[in-house]
């Protein structure tokens, strides 16, 4: 039996790793057979892509070449790490996937719905995610519990307005798509964790 595929997605500082990580105890410890991947990354090669896109040296690098790096850096993750994993039966929990192109390229730096979709579709024709986590904090909450944007990120590094344009794009994604699922962040991270693991026992994940 094919495997499922969950994503995690959330403006920065949202807790996707903290979630993850509270996942990934709950999964284990439920005999779940999966993997943890994220992106950009999860490959070697998706990895190197990875350090180019986030380097915070990299400032003259244009929008059409941050969403292109993106996406190639998916495909190769797709075909590399999630196909064999998700062939093999396995769930994959991926922190972001292709919703974060939409929400920060395609709605935050204006490239469109569109051009996202065109040059990833590949990702969202041949592996849509089962479930979509999105952990709901305004960036302003969010940069105000991690103590500020890291410095050597160059994402992190756009600016608030930009942060709050992403956010903007991820809730319009979550009122277009009903495998995008929302979870409150309010209360502890344990209790986060628990809305989440119930989550996707309600949704037939698990």
């Amino acid at each position: 039996m094919r495997g499922k595929f969950i994503t995690f997605e959330g403006c920065e500082g949202s807790g996707k790793s903290t979630q993850i990580r509270l996942l990934s105890e709950k999964l284990t410890a439920a005999g779940v057979d999966f993997i943890v991947t994220r992106e950009p990354g999860g490959s070697d090669v998706a990895e190197q892509i990875r350090k180019i896109i986030l380097d915070g040296k990299n400032v003259s690098m244009c929008d059409e070449c941050e969403a292109l790096l993106y996406a190639a850096a998916r495909i190769q993750h797709l075909k590399e790490i999630v196909e064999p994993a998700l062939a093999a039966g396995k769930l994959v929990v991926c922190d972001r996937y292709v919703d974060s192109s939409l929400a920060y390229q395609g709605a935050a730096r204006g490239l469109g719905e569109k051009y996202i979709s065109d040059i990833n579709s590949v990702a969202l024709n041949s592996y849509p995610p089962d479930l979509t986590v999105f952990l709901n904090i305004s960036p302003e909450k969010a940069f105000e519990r991690k103590h500020g944007a890291d410095k050597s990120d160059r994402m992190e590094q756009q600016g608030l307005e930009f942060h709050n344009k992403v956010y903007a794009g991820y809730l319009a994604l979550v009122d277009k798509y009903p495998r995008i699922c929302a979870v409150e962040c309010g209360g502890t991270k344990y209790e986060t964790a628990e809305r989440i693991f119930s989550l996707l026992k309600d949704k037939g994940v698990i």
